[in-house]
């Protein structure tokens, strides 16, 4: 079954990751300038506004607060009109793990819109 799944998606991202020699100096530039703007931007939203979550629409929010090491977690939402699934996100600061879960499960308990996919 392994080799099935390698021919369906190949390798070709792997092997050219064992290539490189890790991150070079633009991608520690990178990093540090999502430091400074997670620390300047959104724990400083937070604390200033003592919020408990930052809500939005989507996944996409959570890649870039997660690439600053913040907690952050994503349940369904709804369903556009070809039944696709989409989702709400909830991030925190660091430590907020126990509060992102509640907040999150008291969402899908008052929506209710999750449904198990089809097999």
């Amino acid at each position: 079954m392994l080799q099935e799944k390698i021919k369906e998606y190949g390798q070709d991202i792997f092997e050219a990751a064992e290539k490189t020699n890790g991150i070079g100096r633009m991608e520690r530039q990178l990093l540090l300038n999502l430091t400074r703007a997670s620390k300047n931007g959104f724990e400083k939203l937070m604390k200033e506004n003592k919020l408990d979550a930052l809500v939005t629409p989507a996944a996409n929010i959570l890649y870039a607060i997660s690439a600053g090491g913040y907690p952050g977690i994503n349940v369904p939402a709804g369903y556009n009109s070809n039944g696709t699934p989409y989702g709400i996100s909830f991030g925190g600061l660091k430590g907020s793990e126990p509060k992102l879960i509640e907040i999150a499960y008291d969402f899908e308990q008052a929506t209710k819109i999750r449904k198990p996919p089809p097999l």
